[in-house]
């Protein structure tokens, strides 16, 4: 019986390497998604293969990622052939004592499926407010909405979180037992996206301050 708390591993999303990194848990992979901020896009046309970097959206089990019809990614992608897309999260430089178990502390995703076009109105403004909301949280209320032909003029498409799987890394470093005893420095380097300073535009109105999800804006834990 499938556990609605967990996505059921298939012969592509199931983890091989490294079984123990790998997590199945629907919270799970929701809190990496929407923590990152750049996807990538694998996709094969005419045995040519494609990795294409790009902002996506998530609405509960549905994936969006949107463009000008003229994109040849989105034009590619509607006719229904099979997509990868992968989400990575830097977390830290595991440093070991030896070259050979030097690491990276991580957490990915891995998704595999089709897309298929948003028709209905609703879900397409739906999505496009989730890809705003998604790069900062708070601004689609305070911005002007799409119009209709901005929003005939974009090609939105949605992607199903039901082929996909996680995989994770944290901790120390692993070395060989006989390497404890080498006088070199070994621990983690954390790493994580930091926001700078906002820079105003040019023609910005006098008296218009920064909102505060800008002031405060930060990747982490990102709800």
């Amino acid at each position: 019986m499938n556990n609605p708390e967990n996505l059921t591993p298939t012969q592509r999303s199931q983890i091989k390497r490294v079984p123990q990194r790998g997590n199945y848990e629907r919270q799970v992979i929701y809190q990496i998604l929407d923590e990152g901020l750049i996807c990538h896009l694998g996709f094969a046309i005419d045995n040519q293969p494609f990795v294409i970097p790009t902002a996506y959206g998530r609405v509960e089990d549905q994936l969006y990622i949107h463009g000008s019809p003229a994109s040849r990614m989105l034009r590619s992608l509607i006719t229904g052939i099979e997509v990868c897309l992968t989400v990575t999260l830097l977390d830290g430089l595991v440093m070991a004592r030896s070259a050979f178990h030097h690491s990276m502390n991580y957490r990915s995703i891995v998704i595999f499926g089709t897309a298929s076009v948003v028709k209905d109105a609703e879900e397409k403004l739906e999505a496009l407010r989730a890809f705003t909301e998604h790069v900062v949280p708070g601004r689609w209320a305070e911005v002007r909405q799409p119009s209709r032909q901005e929003l005939q003029g974009t090609l939105v498409l949605s992607l199903p979180l039901a082929e996909a799987s996680a995989k994770i890394r944290t901790g120390a470093p692993l070395d060989d037992e006989i390497d404890y005893d080498l006088p070199v420095w070994a621990g983690v380097v954390p790493l994580q996206l930091v926001a700078g300073e906002a820079i105003a535009d040019s023609r910005l109105q006098p008296g218009i301050t920064p909102p505060t999800y800008i002031q405060n804006y930060t990747r982490v834990h990102v709800k």
